[in-house]
């Protein structure tokens, strides 16, 4: 068994990850995999009974390895056994001890959980040692470190659940300063930091300086992706945005109708949401057991009489030009205070006048709906600022959510935002004056100014977005 195991060539640096049992070793992985299925997590002791990999990968190729070992369990009558075992021939190093106990049959019985880490600490380029800062500092604890520098690998502590009420970080750095562990990572690994990665990885680079830049690279990789994550978030909440701002149900002018067509508009709403979440979930690494529900509350469908938002009405105007000023005057009213716009039948005439059908045809069919007595249901304001302000929560919440959290995600106050209030967003009150961009309306058209409108929302979205820090 070689004493050192340096890595060669494009062969992936190999991390062993050990602790005592329950100390948050397989959280971690979740964590830094960013798979929330990754392994078994219980509070029971022993739940990892095997050694498990999970490789992190930069361009698809395998960067780095981290191996998951069952947790250590009775370093204290190991240290004794080895004391003795040292005993029985000429005086030998730790390493060569541990050497010789992975010879023995006690290595496959009743010290084979121990075997299993010593033997994956030796196969790797250096050890994680987790531990759990809401324990005290025991005698136990001090052994399984021993055993480990025993090793003759470099060993990194990482302090686990740091956000908890209560911790003993103190107690805890300054026993591993009296054991020459000098470099220390915190890392929950249920509300990781933003920049988690970087100071784990950069703290393990100074032990392995000579693997320096392939971890430089893998930090660099992951905040770029990190980066695409948040941006990627922003177009999928946009894209729902626009969806449901756009989106109209045409309804005839009784009530048993109308409240059928009140249900379907609510129903498409919320369908809608639901795609967004799982998207967002898919997006970040989760399942949807990670998140409670999150129904609309009953809400109702506006009944918008007018048809047209402001940004129609100023586009009518320019395709209508000069010519309709004094035809338009005598049919249409506007409400200058609320951007609406009552049509009558001098708005057809005063286009025929100014000469420009195109504007007749393009909105005739569906105010000859308006004559006949049909209404168009639209969402409320007030719901696209909720369905905004929802989907940005949970883009934030999930930025900042541990792989090994357990915990559903609740709902929460969210902050005061630009989106309660004031003006809605200028591509949202774009997107009501075109019904065909509703990807879940009739007659869906994707037409590039739809997507630039999207990119503007998202971008938008991402100034008023808190950080994941």
């Amino acid at each position: 068994m070689n004493a050192l195991h340096p890595s060669g060539g494009d062969a992936p640096l190999r991390v062993a990850v050990v602790g005592h049992t329950n100390t948050g070793k397989t959280s971690l992985l979740r964590t830094l995999a960013r798979d929330a299925a990754f392994g078994e997590v219980a509070d029971s002791p022993s739940t990892t009974q095997h050694v498990e990999a999970a490789a992190l990968l930069v361009d698809g190729r395998a960067v780095l390895e981290l191996y998951d070992t069952p947790g250590l369990e009775d370093a204290v009558a190991l240290r004794d056994y080895l004391e003795r075992l040292g005993e029985d021939g000429p005086r030998t190093d730790g390493f060569a001890r541990i050497e010789r106990f992975l010879g023995t049959r006690e290595a496959s019985l009743r010290f084979e959980q121990e075997a299993k880490v010593l033997r994956q600490v030796i196969a790797s380029h250096a050890a994680l040692y987790v531990i759990d800062v809401r324990d005290p500092v025991l005698e136990k604890h001090r052994d399984e470190l021993a055993l480990l520098a025993d090793c003759a690998r470099p060993v990194l502590p990482v302090l686990n659940f740091v956000a908890a009420p209560q911790t003993r970080i103190p107690a805890w750095r300054e026993a591993l300063s009296r054991l020459g562990l000098h470099a220390v990572v915190s890392f929950d690994t249920v509300a990781p930091p933003a920049d988690g990665d970087a100071q784990l990885f950069g703290k393990l680079a100074t032990l392995l300086d000579a693997e320096a830049p392939r971890l430089r690279r893998l930090v660099e990789d992951r905040e770029r992706h990190q980066a695409q994550r948040r941006e990627a978030s922003m177009r999928i909440v946009a894209e729902m945005l626009i969806d449901v701002a756009a989106l109209r149900v045409t309804s005839p002018p009784d009530d048993a109708a109308s409240q059928t067509h009140e249900r379907r508009l609510r129903d498409a709403v919320r369908a809608r949401e639901a795609r967004c979440v799982t998207e967002l979930l898919a997006l970040y690494g989760f399942r949807a057991s990670d998140v409670s529900e999150l129904a609309l509350p009953d809400w109702q469908a506006r009944l918008e009489h007018d048809l047209f938002s402001a940004a129609a009405l100023t586009e009518m105007g320019v395709e209508m030009g000069k010519g309709v000023a004094a035809g338009a005057a005598a049919g249409a009213a506007v409400d200058l205070a609320t951007g609406g716009l009552s049509l009558g039948a001098g708005t057809l005439v005063g286009a025929a006048v100014g000469g420009l059908w195109q504007t007749a045809e393009r909105f005739g069919g569906r105010l000859l709906g308006q004559f006949r007595g049909m209404r168009e249901l639209t969402v409320d304001d007030a719901i696209l600022r909720l369905l905004a302000l929802r989907q940005q929560w949970l883009m934030t919440a999930l930025a900042r959510r541990g792989h090994a959290a357990q915990q559903p995600l609740q709902r929460e106050a969210v902050a005061d935002d630009p989106l309660r209030k004031g003006a809605l967003p200028a591509p949202l009150r774009e997107a009501r004056s075109h019904p065909e961009w509703s990807a879940i309306g009739a007659n869906h058209q994707d037409t590039a100014r739809r997507q630039a409108v999207i990119t503007a929302l998202a971008g938008r979205l991402g100034e008023n977005a808190p950080s994941p820090n």
